[in-house]
């Protein structure tokens, strides 16, 4: 049965992890991200076994970190290297170990898992077109559950009233009929619908010359916590969202976005990033009220409609997968 920690979760951008121990929390674990000599990221728990210290606290030698407290050194697998305080440094106990975890670097970001991935990160061919130009956005940090999150960023009735003249109108709050497959870990759905024209502030959507805007969404939500979108409006402009949430504890989490579009290259960045702050900023006040912070994966404990497709699916696939706690 698959679990949690044998998935690739974030801890972190790429560009923010330079010479310094990088400290994270995923799953309730305290982890430490670090580069070696070669650049590249190494992962352990971030806990010495000598008193407990936090090697995020320390610093890098050579490919290996340093734990501040007593200068007690480790590798990357994990085995301590060298502890100054014995006559002889080298001489040590073969349980002066922290556990490891595997890490690798994809599309801006350092991943870790807990365990051995059994599931390959999803393939985004537009983040590496030189055709297209990503933006990164966030982290947004919330104090929920990454299914909360992920929950949320599917869930279309909520645009007229929450994002009102941004993603939605509430002169029309229908939601599309829409059908949700799941194939394995990915449910899979598209969706046409009405949406707010650009706003003066954030003029990011290619959909000016469309009197009524209409998006053309496909959707695939790669179980647990990662969102692929892309999007359109009928023409050859498109925009893909890579969204993934990191889930930190139980009530928690930390979402990264990538925006990615092949218009619009002439626009600073800063107008998609602050278009996707308020965005995340409406949402997050209401996410956070939700209780419980973790979505109900029963579903009985909450009540659904027919235009609650993705929400059911979701539910049921995190349960069938035995991804709901």
């Amino acid at each position: 049965m698959p679990s949690l920690a044998a998935c690739w979760h974030p801890v972190g951008w790429s560009r923010d992890l330079g010479t310094r121990p990088h400290g994270a929390t995923l799953l309730g674990e305290a982890v430490v991200v670090w580069r070696d000599t070669d650049g590249a990221v190494h992962a352990l728990r971030d806990l010495c076994i000598h008193r407990g210290t936090a090697l995020s606290l320390g610093w890098v030698d050579g490919d290996q970190i340093v734990c501040p407290y007593h200068g007690w050194t480790y590798g990357t697998d994990g085995r301590c290297t060298r502890i100054p305080q014995l006559a002889d440094p080298t001489r040590i106990p073969a349980k002066a170990r922290v556990t490891p975890y595997q890490a690798c670097e994809r599309y801006g970001l350092v991943w870790v898992a807990l365990e051995a991935p059994d599931v390959p990160l999803p393939e985004i061919p537009e983040l590496a077109d030189p055709s297209w130009r990503a933006v990164e956005c966030g982290p947004y940090h919330w104090a929920s559950d990454a299914s909360r999150q992920v929950e949320n960023f599917t869930d279309f009735g909520h645009f007229p009233w929450v994002h009102p003249g941004l993603l939605g109108d509430p002169s029309r709050p229908i939601v599309p009929e829409h059908t949700v497959r799941t194939v394995g870990r990915v449910l899979h759905y598209d969706v046409v619908r009405p949406e707010a024209e650009n706003s003066d502030d954030f003029p990011v959507f290619a959909n000016e010359a469309l009197t009524v805007p209409e998006r053309r969404s496909r959707y695939e939500l790669h179980l647990p916590y990662t969102i692929v979108l892309r999007l359109g409006w009928g023409g050859a402009e498109g925009m893909v969202y890579f969204f993934v949430s990191q889930p930190v504890s139980a009530d928690r989490s930390a979402g990264y976005l990538i925006v990615s579009r092949n218009y619009n290259f002439d626009q600073p960045d800063d107008v998609l990033v602050g278009f996707e702050e308020t965005i995340f900023g409406q949402d997050q006040r209401i996410v956070e009220s939700q209780r419980p912070e973790m979505v109900p994966f029963d579903l009985a404990d909450e009540m659904h409609l027919r235009f609650d497709a993705v929400a059911v699916a979701y539910r049921r696939a995190m349960r069938d997968c035995g991804f709901a706690t």
